[in-house]
């Protein structure tokens, strides 16, 4: 038999259990990139089963059958996670408690806790990502659900899915302008609002340390790490350098920043004054930054005052890195002003200096050789000298800026300098630092993000998790630290210009650029100056973006009790606005009559004509002669219509034959 026809003429229950189930499918769909494997596959093999016994009309599984997948649930739970509490251990058995439910879907009653069921899942996916995509998906997936739960409640019948799912969507748009002001005007307590995340989940382009090998897995990495608007034009591609964390302590494998085990506390312990002075015009600019569980502002070299983020208290440490007092668990939005002249530490080398010309021993012994050499063809020791002489050594030793340098050994600023001549941001400036200690210049090694891509779109540039770059920073007498980037002069195109190192295309980005070679690039633009509209207006409505409108408002200090009222006092209008329209449409509007209408309408539909002057009782005899016991409940209805306006005890009322026309099932 054709697949359509069968499922024509499946029985009604056979045919919503397909539907719950398919809707069931699309609320899990996003988790599966969340999900362990085994959850995955017992929710696929579980949803699967149960439409197999809905199509062929079988029994369901017995109680133990139950109490076993569920021992394996719990299980699998604990295996995947080591506890049964937190997000992503809940998570799991969420879902798969969702879909060993419908395994005991007989009643009623079973099938509205599979509903709350699905509606709580369906918030879930929240949890992980709360992106333009997953809301539209999630969309889908309410009208799906207010569709099985509108269906549920029409039990008379085999009412047509286009009927119930009409009444979901009328119900959705009702909603819509609730939900709306509970958005615009529900108080925000921050840092209790917003979605929760498990203390060790989140990943972060940099991090608080590096050993060679780690930034060059983050180049195939397209995600945004962060979104950047200026006030102005936007600088040349040679300063936008974003400070992130800076490494000053090598033990020959890993650089760490000085007093790391101190990063974590805050405010973080400093090593003396900055001494950081801007010259120039300012560059005014907002942030956007994507989630990344990290306590550190990317902020543009170099920021002079502390940029306005809402609702965190903000700290310089004493290598300029902003920090906040608690991770970035969700989007953020700051204001910050740079200077991207600036002069910054001690003109004369005193204090920390030292620090920052330690090296390990044994370590890299032909680049102690290299040092002395170099230190011998420059006798007067003249730093500078020494720092232009390592960059000639770069620009024509024949070394290269690759993404595939093979892995490093032991010595790995040897390897670096006499033996690969190959490498990432991090292989060329680990080595670069290492070469500047060994002649006794301080130097460290900064991580952060350089350049971004303009979008044309929205105005913004974008910075990506593959625009993660390290560069080094030298002591020098009366300057103080200065940037120099070894990377720039083996590949002068990474700072220079737009280009980066990326993945081959795939088949589908390859077929799109043979069509049309800036259809891709369009079309991604377009979808991200999308998905920051949703950042920025949406995701980003705070609590003091609340207290401005209401300032907007007249408001001269508002607060969240101010909020409350207004949101109280909003509710109270629109229930009397309500009312009032329900009263004035009852007086316009005869309710019987009005029943009697909408009978009309389907009948009308159904190819059966009734005159607007025909009573209940003669639209019942017409409909039993033209379609015979198929409309036999809809004549009956008619008969009770008619006896609730003429009779002398009316056998029913108009809600209640309201809700009995909804549940009827017409005849076609």
């Amino acid at each position: 038999m054709n697949p359509a026809v069968r499922l024509a003429t499946l029985p009604r229950d056979g045919r919503d259990t397909l539907f719950l189930l398919l809707v069931i499918g699309w609320v899990v769909l996003p988790h599966l990139a969340n999900l362990p494997l085994w959850c995955s596959l017992l929710v696929g093999v579980v949803l699967v089963w149960r439409g197999t016994l809905a199509v062929q009309a079988k029994p369901l599984p017995g109680r133990w059958w139950l109490v076993a997948l569920l021992v394996v649930m719990l299980a699998g739970t604990w295996a995947s996670h080591r506890t049964l509490l937190g997000r992503d251990a809940g998570v799991t058995m969420i879902v798969a408690l969702l879909a060993l439910k419908t395994l005991e879907l007989r009643a009623r009653r079973d099938a509205f806790v599979v509903f709350f069921l699905g509606f709580f899942t369906m918030l879930t996916n929240f949890f992980f990502s709360q992106s333009l995509a997953v809301a539209a998906a999630m969309l889908v997936a309410l009208l799906g659900l207010l569709t099985a739960l509108v269906n549920a409640h029409m039990p008379v019948g085999r009412p047509p899915l286009k009927e119930a799912a009409k009444t979901a969507g009328r119900m959705a748009l009702l909603g819509a302008p609730i939900m709306a002001v509970l958005f615009v005007l529900f108080p925000r307590f921050a840092p209790l609002w917003g979605i929760p995340s498990d203390a060790m989940t989140g990943r972060s382009g940099l991090s608080s340390e590096m050993r060679v090998g780690t930034i060059a897995s983050l180049a195939l990495d397209d995600s945004i790490a962060f979104r950047v608007r200026f006030q102005g034009p936007t600088p040349q591609q040679l300063d936008l350098y974003f400070r992130g964390p800076v490494l000053s302590a090598f033990d020959g494998r890993d650089w760490r920043p000085l007093l790391a085990r101190s990063m974590t506390r805050f405010p973080p312990p400093s090593l003396g004054d900055p001494q950081l002075t801007g010259f120039g015009d300012p560059v005014r600019y907002q942030v956007t930054m994507a989630p990344n569980n990290r306590p550190w502002l990317l902020t543009l070299d170099a920021v002079t005052r502390a940029p306005d983020v809402p609702g965190m208290q903000v700290a310089m440490t004493s290598d300029l890195q902003w920090v906040v007092s608690r991770p970035i668990v969700d989007l953020l939005r700051y204001d910050a002003t740079s200077y991207v002249k600036f002069r910054h530490g001690p003109q004369r080398r005193v204090g920390v200096l030292p620090e920052y010309t330690q090296l390990p021993p044994g370590f890299n012994p032909r680049t102690m050789e290299l040092a002395g050499t170099l230190l011998r063809d420059n006798a007067n020791g003249d730093a500078l000298a020494l720092v232009q002489a390592a960059l000639r050594l770069l620009r024509t030793g024949g070394y290269t800026y690759t993404l595939e340098p093979g892995v490093y050994g032991e010595h790995t600023a040897d390897e670096f300098w006499f033996d690969r001549k190959a490498g990432f941001c991090e292989h060329i400036a680990s080595a670069f630092v290492v070469l500047m200690r060994a002649m006794s210049i301080p130097a460290r090694v900064v991580t952060g993000y350089q350049g971004g891509t303009p979008n044309a779109i929205d105005g913004y540039l974008v910075v990506r998790q593959s625009d993660a770059h390290a560069w080094a920073e030298v002591w020098l007498a009366d300057r103080g630290w200065v940037r120099v980037d070894p990377t720039a002069v083996v590949s002068p195109a990474r700072t220079g210009s737009f280009q980066r190192l990326v993945a081959p295309p795939g088949v589908i980005a390859s077929t799109i650029d043979s069509v049309s070679p800036n259809l891709a690039a369009n079309l991604k633009a377009a979808w991200e100056a999308m998905n920051n509209g949703w950042n920025q207006w949406i995701l980003n409505y705070t609590q003091s973006r609340q207290l401005n409108l209401l300032r907007d408002l007249g408001f001269d200090s508002p607060s969240w009790a101010d909020l409350a009222r207004m949101l109280l006092a909003v509710v109270v209008l629109v229930a009397l606005a309500a009312a009032a329209w329900s009263w004035w449409d009852r007086l316009q509007h005869d309710p019987w009559l009005r029943l009697l209408a909408r009978v009309r309408k389907r009948l009308g539909q159904a190819g059966l004509q009734v005159g607007a002057a025909t009573p209940p009782r003669e639209i019942a005899n017409l409909v039993t002669t033209r379609f015979g016991a198929d409309a036999r409940g809809l004549a009956q209805w008619l008969l009770k219509l008619e006896a609730q306006r003429y009779a002398r005890v009316p056998a029913a009322s108009l809600a209640q034959l309201r809700r009995e026309l909804q549940q009827l099932s017409f005849p076609h």
